[in-house]
């Protein structure tokens, strides 16, 4: 599929809004997998609560994406 083309990590990700300008607000999340055993390599909003994760392939053997391992930052009560 498109997400075997993933090469990196996502770092400090910020999924703001469709048309959205300016600073991010409480709630527009940011994704972060750029540190040891991160593995985050894409993300898709769908929705304001929905969101398509895409995690690359395991370093020793890339058939597998058996774990994943990221960091959310900015959320808001009850998101």
């Amino acid at each position: 599929g498109s997400d075997d083309t993933i090469a990196g990590n996502v770092s400090k990700y910020t999924v703001l809004p469709v048309g959205y300008c300016g600073q991010p607000k409480k709630g527009h999340l940011i994704f972060d997998a750029c540190f040891e055993s991160g593995n985050l390599g894409r993300v898709d909003p769908i929705t304001e609560f929905e969101y398509d994760l895409f995690i690359r392939p395991d370093t020793c053997n890339p058939r597998f994406r058996v774990w994943f391992n990221f960091t959310v930052e900015n959320v808001k009560e009850s998101q």
